[in-house]
C-alpha cells in the first residue's frame, strides 16, 4: 500500500466521510483547528469500522471528537472560525486555548532539559538518571495522530512549545561525559516517519569504534506498527531498517521497540503480524504501552485481549499509563480507582506470561508513580502508591501514601494521607527542592 496522509485542510477528500454528518464535520473542523488531525489511508481503510463510526474506538482514537474541548473553549474557537475569516486572528485564538491546555506537563520543559558546555540541549529531556530521551527534528510528526497524545504540542506549529534537536555532536559528547545513562530513547512525534538514510545518521555514531558512550540500549518510541506496519514490510528502506536492526545486535546493543497499541484491533491485520515477525528477526525486543482511555479502551476485557494477543505475537507487554494531565485530558481520563480495577480485573484473567505489564502509571512531576492498591490504616481508607522510576533513584520502589479519592485522576488531584506533605516533597534532587505541582 501507498501511504497518504489526511490533514484538516484535506480531510474532506477522505471517500467515507460522505458517511459523517455536518455536526460530525463541524466538531472536526473546530476541535482540529486546537488539536491536531492527521489520518493515514491504513488506519481509514483497515482499521476503523465506517458501518459503526460513532462507536468505533480507532475513529475515536484518530478523528477529533467535540468533548475533547470544554464547552467554552469549543464555543471561543467555534466563533472565530464562523464570524471571522482572518487566518492570522484564528490562529491567534487557537494558540491562546493551546497554552490554557497545560502543553507541557511534569516540568519537562523546565526541569527536563539537561545542559552541556553551557549549551542547552533543546531536543533532549534527562529526567531519569540511567536514560535519555532524544528528540530528532526530522521525526517531529508521526503517520497518524492520536487524539489523547500528550506530545500534541510538537505538531500544531508552535515553535516555542516544541521539542527538537538536528544536533548529535553534542548528544554524544553529552552521552560520553554521562556513563550513568545507558539507555537512549528516540523520540518525538515519531522516529520511524524518518527516512532511513536519515534516521541512520543518528545511529551511526553508536555503532563506530570511536563510540565512548555508555549506552547499552537504543529505544525507539513508535506507533508505526499500529498506524503504518509497512514501514518494515514493503516501505522502500524497510529492509535498510532491518539490517540497521541486526547491526545494533551485533554490536552489542539491545533495541527494543517500544511499541504503542492502544486496542486489540491494531494487533489484526496481516500486515501487522509480519511487521512484527521481520522486526523480531533481527534480534529486536518489540515492548508495549498504551493509556487506559475513556471512549477506546477502558473496559478490563479489552486489556486482556489485547495482553493476551500481544503475547501470541511474542510481544511484551511493558505499560499501562494514565493519560497525562494535558490537551484533552478531561475527555479520555478515567477515576484512578477505576484505572485500578481495570488493570486488576485485566491481570487476573491472563496468563502469568502476559504479567509484565506495569501499572497504570502517571508519568508526572516527580516520576512514574504507579497506584498500587487501596487499603485501610487506622481506619482511614488511602490509596497506596509508589514510584517505578523518579528523578532521585532512591524513591523507586518506595510506596506512600494518599487519600482515597474516588474522583482523582492525577497525582495532583491526590492530598498526603499522613502529613501535610508527600515524602519527595521534603527531599531535594541534586539540591534543588521538587514540588510535584509544576504544571
Amino acid at each position: 500500500m501507498k501511504y497518504k496522509a489526511y490533514s484538516l485542510h484535506n480531510y474532506l477528500t477522505i471517500p467515507q466521510i460522505d458517511k459523517l454528518d455536518k455536526q460530525f464535520i463541524q466538531d472536526i473542523n473546530v476541535v482540529g483547528s486546537v488539536l491536531p488531525f492527521k489520518v493515514n489511508n491504513y488506519v481509514i481503510d483497515e482499521l476503523i469500522d465506517w458501518d459503526n463510526f460513532e462507536d468505533d474506538p480507532i475513529f475515536k482514537l484518530t478523528f477529533p471528537q467535540r468533548g475533547m474541548l470544554d464547552e467554552a473553549h469549543y464555543k471561543e474557537m467555534e466563533a472565530s472560525l464562523s464570524e471571522n475569516t482572518d487566518k492570522i486572528y484564528q490562529k491567534k485564538v487557537s494558540n491562546g486555548i493551546r497554552l490554557q491546555l497545560n502543553p507541557h506537563p511534569a516540568g519537562q520543559q523546565d526541569y527536563n532539559v539537561p545542559e552541556i558546555d553551557g549549551v542547552k540541549l533543546s531536543g533532549v529531556q534527562h529526567k531519569y538518571r540511567e536514560t535519555l530521551l532524544f528528540f530528532p527534528s526530522a521525526g517531529q510528526t508521526c503517520h497518524s495522530y492520536c487524539t489523547f497524545c500528550f506530545r500534541w504540542p510538537q505538531f500544531v506549529g508552535m515553535n516555542e512549545l516544541k521539542f527538537a534537536t538536528k544536533e548529535t555532536e553534542l548528544l554524544v559528547k553529552y552521552l560520553e561525559n554521562h556513563h550513568e545513562v545507558t539507555d537512549l530513547l528516540f523520540t518525538g512525534g515519531d522516529p520511524m516517519i524518518m527516512s532511513f538514510k536519515v534516521f541512520e545518521k543518528f545511529i551511526e555514531p553508536f555503532l563506530s569504534d570511536d563510540n565512548k558512550t555508555n549506552i547499552q540500549t537504543i529505544r525507539i518510541g513508535t506507533k508505526a506498527l499500529g498506524f503504518w506496519p509497512y514501514k518494515f514490510v514493503t516501505d522502500k528502506d524497510a529492509d535498510d531498517f532491518l539490517r540497521l536492526f541486526e547491526r545494533l545486535q551485533e554490536r552489542g546493543i539491545n533495541l527494543a521497540i517500544m511499541a504503542h497499541f492502544s486496542h486489540p484491533r491494531e494487533l489484526q491485520t496481516e500486515v501487522v503480524k509480519t511487521a512484527i515477525k521481520r522486526i523480531r528477526k533481527t534480534g529486536a525486543q518489540i515492548r508495549t504501552q498504551s493509556p487506559v482511555l475513556n471512549h477506546i479502551n477502558n473496559k478490563a476485557d479489552i486489556w486482556a485481549e489485547m495482553l493476551r494477543t500481544q503475547v501470541n505475537h511474542n510481544l511484551i507487554p511493558y505499560y499501562m499509563f494514565i493519560p497525562r494531565d494535558t490537551g484533552a485530558q478531561d475527555y479520555f481520563s478515567v477515576p484512578l480507582i477505576e484505572a485500578l480495577h481495570i488493570f486488576r480485573t485485566a491481570y487476573k484473567q491472563v496468563s502469568g506470561i502476559c504479567r509484565t505489564v506495569r501499572g497504570p502509571s502517571m508519568s508526572c512531576f516527580p516520576g512514574k508513580v504507579q497506584v498500587v492498591g487501596v487499603s485501610e490504616i487506622n481506619f482511614q481508607k488511602v490509596f497506596v502508591l509508589r514510584f517505578l522510576q523518579g528523578r532521585d533513584p532512591n524513591w523507586v520502589g518506595r510506596p506512600f501514601y494518599a487519600k482515597y479519592d474516588p474522583n482523582a485522576v492525577w497525582l495532583d488531584d491526590l492530598e498526603p494521607a499522613f502529613g501535610d506533605s508527600f515524602f519527595f516533597e521534603e527531599e531535594s534532587v541534586n539540591g534543588k527542592k521538587f514540588s510535584y505541582q509544576v504544571s
